[in-house]
């Protein structure tokens, strides 16, 4: 079976194409079927104000495609930009192994796939910015 499968604890919240979704008082497993389905988890979701770092950033374009709020052909552009950017600085073989499938996902339109790969990078990111000299 092909498709996206969420696995969802008791209460937890998701969006697909823009529709807030809840689950009951189990855990659920979903397969989401349509290939271009916008999907994601409210647990992941950045909130404006916490899209202050690089990475952040990043990850905060494709979450606004995958929230219906930013236009797929204008976010595809800045995306591959902002990958370009931290590739710059993330250049050990795992990091741009997760660059690399990010580029791949927004390439081929799969929003939720690139900003699964693109949040790998914020625990780096954290240790790089708290290794930064104060200045």
């Amino acid at each position: 079976m092909s498709g996206l499968v969420l696995k969802l604890g008791p209460r937890e919240r998701v969006m697909i194409n823009g529709v807030v979704m809840e689950n009951g008082d189990r855990r659920a497993r979903l397969n989401v079927l349509t290939p271009d389905a916008n999907v994601l988890r409210l647990r992941d979701a950045i909130h404006p104000e916490e899209a202050n770092t690089p990475v952040r950033r990043v990850c905060y374009i494709a979450q606004l495609v995958l929230a219906g709020e930013a236009e797929p052909g204008e976010a595809r552009r800045q995306l591959l930009r902002g990958i370009e950017q931290l590739s710059q600085v993330f250049q050990d073989p795992d990091s741009r192994a997760h660059l690399s499938g990010a580029t791949e996902a927004v390439i081929e339109g799969r929003f939720y796939q690139a900003m699964r790969g693109l949040r790998n990078l914020l625990p780096r990111e954290a240790r790089l910015l708290a290794a930064r000299p104060a200045g």
